[in-house]
């Protein structure tokens, strides 16, 4: 115990080590795509209205008042949207390192240091934020160029060249992480209220609940439900990558059309990274929490097949469901964008809803789907015993 003490006392200062922040490759991948797609919006809505005065013609302002419009809707909407998904995913990644470090934390609360003073150390968070919203940010100032060429591929308006904002960096990168290091600080202030004591031994905080009714369900089907109901932010992490997999990919397909083959790729792009991302974290993470129960049912004989079914087969629901509102998401947001935002303007064609986008989409969410499930059913039958009851 007094080893422990003195290595507490030695890391004290950076409770959150390097190796801890670079687990957060998820925050850091969410942060990347937000700044990376309201910089090379809002920066370009910033640069053409420097350039409002030079354009004439009725065709030509009623296409920058649509650019404009577009700018400021798909910047609302990503960086609202993202915004939601990081602060999930900090609140998440605290809760969890809390959870795996109680012995340590409740080591340096017993030396004295106060609760304040220990989530302090969790500030460090809001270095990840930055780091991937200034990733976000040089990743759209190359793009620019190309982007603002594509913009004004009919020449309505005079050309002008992208401009640096430093107001903007502050806005999309400085700010974000300064935001991200508070909430860290208070969510982990508010996750340490626990004495000393019930973090040394690392007790999980009891609930108490009512007592239910007896029922005839099997055993594995309860187990499913059971696992959900204790994990509903993995519920939504898995529901929002299938979201953001299938509002994007069926967009890019109308991208084509409506603006341009650069934003189709853009978007498929960010839409499949986000997806696998918070798809790989919010698996691993149930994986990781029900590896003991995984390893006692083995014991008890049943197959990894049943094993997987039993601990991932009731986030399945929540995954089409996702799939389903990200369907009705994207038709809605493109129908307004054809007929609000681009409205009056000639050669843009009326949005329908895509049938055959919207079917291979579907089967390309199966195959990646399934086949992520699958991979970790196949990972469930190499779980040792002997490393379960050692750990």
């Amino acid at each position: 115990m007094m080893y422990e003490y003195v290595r507490c006392r030695e890391e004290y200062g950076m409770i959150i080590s390097f190796k801890d922040v670079f687990k957060m490759i998820g925050i850091l991948i969410v942060s990347f795509c937000a700044v990376f797609v309201c910089t090379l919006f809002l920066n370009y809505y910033i640069d053409i209205t420097s350039v409002e005065a030079a354009i004439t013609g009725q065709m030509a302002r009623i296409m920058y008042e649509a650019m404009r419009n577009t700018a400021k809707m798909v910047s609302a909407l990503s960086g609202g949207c993202l915004l939601l998904t990081s602060v999930v995913l900090l609140c998440f990644y605290i809760g969890h390192y809390v959870d795996t470090h109680k012995k340590q934390l409740g080591i340096l609360k017993a030396l004295g240091y106060s609760r304040f003073a220990i989530a302090k150390g969790f500030a460090v968070f809001g270095l990840c934020v930055f780091a991937g919203a200034a990733a976000g940010y040089l990743g759209a100032h190359l793009l620019m160029p190309g982007f603002y060429e594509t913009q004004n591929a009919e020449g309505y308006f005079p050309p002008f060249d992208a401009t640096f904002h430093p107001s903007l960096f502050i806005a999309l990168a400085v700010l974000p992480a300064v935001f991200f290091a508070m909430l860290s600080i208070f969510y982990s202030y508010y996750r340490l209220r626990v004495s000393a004591l019930t973090l040394m031994r690392e007790a999980a905080a009891v609930k108490v609940v009512k007592a239910k009714k007896e029922t005839n369900m099997p055993f594995l089907t309860e187990l499913r439900k059971s696992s959900v109901r204790q994990r509903k932010s993995l519920v939504f992490f898995i529901t929002f990558a299938v979201f953001c997999f299938s509002s994007m990919m069926q967009m890019s397909f109308s991208m084509d059309e409506l603006a341009s083959v650069m934003m189709a790729v853009m978007i498929m792009s960010i839409g499949i990274v986000l997806a696998c991302v918070t798809l790989l974290i919010a698996t691993t993470s149930v994986m990781k929490a029900n590896a003991k129960t995984i390893t006692m049912l083995k014991v008890f004989g049943y197959e990894a097949r049943e094993c997987a079914k039993a601990v991932l087969g009731g986030y399945r629901p929540w995954a089409y469901v996702g799939f389903a509102v990200g369907t009705v998401y994207q038709f809605g947001l493109l129908k307004i964008a054809v007929e609000v935002v681009f409205a009056g303007m000639e050669g843009i064609p009326e949005y329908g809803f895509d049938v055959p986008a919207f079917f291979c989409t579907l089967v390309v969410f199966v195959l990646l789907y399934e086949g992520i499930m699958r991979f970790y059913g196949k990972k469930m039958e190499r779980f040792s015993v002997k490393e379960i009851m050692l750990d």
